[in-house]
């Protein structure tokens, strides 16, 4: 498979452009306007060139994935170092007030939408698209748990929780019903309108109007209630994804669409705490155990499919076609974990 991530460079933005025109909204880190994408490339590219300081700061690192035999970008992901930190980090969080009355011997639980900044200084993996005409063959797998690699081949970057928000439920005109439900109905705007909003501009106008009291879940539609906490269709399997590397859903929702945000501790995270740096013992390796390779630190970072096999001395020997695509060869260090 002649693919390989790697970091994003200015020539990307118009194919990430072209993917971001795809998206059907309600995909904020992929806004489809060039000028966001520049900056984002431009905000990146300062990150990947800032030296290991052993400080987390709030940087972005984009990634693409890139056909090896074409040079086409067929998708894309992000990762977030502390969020929170150039603005606000708004969630909902879901909780539960219970009321008894002696009179009526009753008891009353009621569930409610409280505006919070909890998640500030987590980090984040977002921002995944893969285009439509490349989802199969493990494509999304490669671009989601690359980003766990570079996490842990890079982890004086990032902090100690990591989380991952889900696009929540859009309809069939674009809009979305916890929006129409819950926020819409205090800014006078649509779904779409606050969406590529937030995508270019940030989300202070969420803290200036946004009313700071407690939603009670009951007041609202029964569409916006269904949609509390449920991703979208597409977005099933990224979550099961999640859940296989040990992120859970905490009761934290988007603000903007409902959607569920997973959380996890970054060094519990499966493909970070299995992850394993060596050195290459041979690279003309024939079978062996499937894995996600890695090499190179930040800009000259890329990952790829191979296969490996690790030694009692911990060395490993890696298949012909990863050491190729890899750019490694004998004696060389890279990161692998299982498949």
């Amino acid at each position: 498979m002649s693919f390989r991530l790697r970091a994003a460079r200015n020539e990307d933005i118009e194919p990430l452009y072209e993917m971001a025109k795809l998206t059907g909204g309600g995909f904020t880190n992929l806004p489809a306007d060039r000028d966001a994408l520049s900056f984002k490339i431009e905000r990146s590219s300062k990150a990947y060139a800032r030296a290991t300081d052993g400080e987390v700061r709030d940087e972005l690192f984009v990634l693409v994935l890139e056909n090896t035999e074409t040079g086409q970008v067929r998708g894309t992901c992000q990762l977030f170092t502390a969020v929170g930190q150039q603005w606000p980090f708004y969630s909902y969080r879901m909780t539960t007030l219970t009321q008894h009355s002696q009179e009526l011997d009753r008891t009353v639980r009621a569930e409610m939408l409280s505006l919070t900044t909890d998640l500030e200084g987590c980090s984040e993996v977002g921002g995944l698209f893969l285009h439509p005409g490349e989802r199969a063959g493990g494509l999304g797998l490669l671009l989601a748990r690359s980003r766990y690699l570079f996490i842990a081949m890079h982890r004086a970057r990032f902090g100690d929780r990591i989380l991952a928000e889900l696009r929540g439920i859009i309809d069939e005109r674009g809009g979305s019903p916890f929006w129409d439900g819950v926020a819409g109905r205090f800014f006078g705007m649509s779904f779409q309108e606050a969406d590529y909003f937030n995508a270019i501009k940030g989300n202070q106008f969420i803290a200036d109007l946004m009313p700071k009291h407690p939603v009670y879940v009951a007041m609202l539609t029964e569409t916006a209630r269904t949609a509390i906490g449920v991703p979208h269709p597409s977005g099933r399997a990224a979550m099961r994804m999640l859940e296989n590397e040990n992120f859970s859903f905490e009761g934290y929702v988007d603000i903007f669409d409902g959607g569920p945000t997973m959380i996890a501790r970054t060094d519990q995270v499966r493909s970070v705490a299995e992850s394993r740096e060596a050195q290459i013992s041979g690279t003309d390796l024939d079978g062996g155990e499937k894995a996600l390779i890695a090499a190179g630190e930040l800009s000259d970072f890329r990952c790829v499919y191979g296969t490996r096999e690790v030694a009692q001395d911990g060395t490993v020997a890696i298949d012909a076609e990863a050491a190729r695509i890899l750019g490694v060869s004998k004696d060389d260090t890279v990161w692998s974990v299982a498949r």
